[in-house]
């Protein structure tokens, strides 16, 4: 049964129990907005821009909050916008936030509206594409915004809605992102006591929907190791210490460490995705970096490979002669879904999707920012399917494919999850009366 389909049986079931099963109309909200949804993405996929560069996307957000009524702050994080939609009460405080950065690749879609941006990347020219779907978070969410100011005089609360740049990163030397929205007072005024937000992914077909609890997407730290030798001739390598060899070990010991040393039970992952050293084929170099990630869904784990990859690291090139320097950078949190809110919110996501479209997809070992924002706040972070039907998952382009694109029938469902999550948990608090005074 598809989404549509559930949701017409679920609506007679209610009707028949005497019962309004969209009491806020937030069904022909949602229908009245979509063409519009529809058409600010494919503007902003026409026009992206990369982390802590989205001017003109903000503007066109702030623009349209503004055009709501909502209090509007820009330049939060460079470019960021948060937009708070006072209701008839000043608590609770729930927040919604999208994510509008692209990235640095060049599509290959051959859609009408696909992207012909070039920019300028780590010193190189490059194409940008929203290759990620934030182009499709922007847009719902600026859906979903409109949706709910129309029900303004019955919200028991407020609203924040976070526009946050650099969810890919901001550029070395750059701060962004969720952190620095945080640390400019993006949740400071008025404070959310829950925050929500979704993710297009292509693993589920569009009319889906997939949450769970715990941790849904990984941690990701930044891994740097300088293997330091002894350069010598390479016809003579005993009279040297060489770091290519240690290195080449120390790569393949620590993409075993996940499976041998800690709980294989708890997805974890550390790759290495770039080595250099040396100049010429008869010389054994003096050093070799190496680049990776370290990746877990547990903070046990998470600590447990820090651990283990520097002794590895240091071990293996002691026993080669040499020496290794092992700099780990902490970057994002584990993304870890409040197991409270998830429960007070499945039933909302079931009347959304219709059950049978609700699923318990596996947590990814990809990595979100928004984990941030739910250290600060239980927070609830879920995909939507955008996989056009008929389409097997294998043939889908993944996230970041220059190939990727998005089901446009999924938009609306989108628009009204947010929607509906955000008036379901403000009615939840208003009727049990928890809310804090401002």
């Amino acid at each position: 049964m598809g989404s549509n389909a559930a949701a017409a049986l679920g609506a007679v079931l209610l009707a028949a129990a005497g019962a309004d099963p969209d009491p806020a109309g937030i069904e022909a909200r949602v229908e009245a907005v979509r063409e519009r949804v529809v058409g600010w993405r494919r503007d902003i996929h026409r026009h992206p821009e990369l982390s802590n560069r989205e001017e003109r996307t903000a503007a066109l957000e702030a623009e349209h909050l503004r055009g709501l009524g909502l209090e509007v702050r820009t330049g939060v994080a460079r470019t960021g916008v948060v937009g708070v939609l006072r209701g008839a009460r000043g608590a609770p405080v729930v927040a919604l936030r999208a994510d509008m950065d692209a990235l640095p690749v060049t599509e290959e879609t051959g859609l009408a509206f696909a992207s012909t941006e070039r920019a300028t990347y780590l010193g190189q020219e490059v194409g940008v594409m929203h290759a990620c779907g934030h182009d499709a978070h922007t847009a719902m969410l600026m859906g979903a915004a409109e949706v709910l100011s129309g029900l303004r005089d019955r919200l028991p609360g407020q609203v924040v809605f976070l526009f946050q740049p650099a969810e890919e990163g901001a550029p070395p030397g750059e701060e962004g992102g969720a952190r620095r929205m945080i640390a400019e007072g993006a949740l400071d005024d008025p404070r959310p006591g829950a925050i929500f937000a979704l993710h297009v992914v292509p693993q589920l077909e569009a009319g889906e929907i997939g949450v769970r609890s715990g941790g849904v997407m990984a941690s990701s730290d930044r891994l740097q190791i300088r293997v330091r030798g002894r350069q010598t001739h390479a016809a003579y390598p005993w009279l040297g210490a060489d770091p290519i060899t240690a290195a080449a070990r120390i790569a393949l010991a620590l993409q075993a460490l996940p499976a041998r040393r800690v709980d294989a039970r708890v997805p974890a992952v550390v790759s290495i995705g770039a080595i250099h050293g040396g100049v010429r084929h008869n010389i054994i170099p003096e050093e070799v970096e190496l680049s990776g990630t370290i990746r877990a869904l547990d903070p046990q784990v998470r600590q447990q490979l820090h651990e283990l990859v520097r002794t590895t690291a240091e071990k293996i090139a002691e026993a080669d002669g040499a020496r290794a320097e092992v700099e780990i950078v902490p970057g994002y949190p584990i993304t870890w879904n409040d197991a409270e809110l998830v429960t007070r919110m499945r039933p909302t996501l079931e009347g959304v999707a219709g059950r049978d479209r609700l699923l318990e997809p596996p947590p990814h070992t990809g990595a979100e920012d928004f984990a941030f924002f739910q250290e600060r706040a239980p927070g609830l972070y879920f995909w939507l399917g955008i996989r056009a039907p008929g389409v097997a998952e294998e043939d889908a382009a993944p996230n970041h494919s220059p190939r990727f694109v998005v089901d446009e029938s999924a938009l609306p469902l989108g628009v009204r999850a947010l929607a509906s999550l955000a008036l379901t948990w403000l009615e939840q608090q208003a009727e049990a009366g928890t809310a804090v005074a401002e």
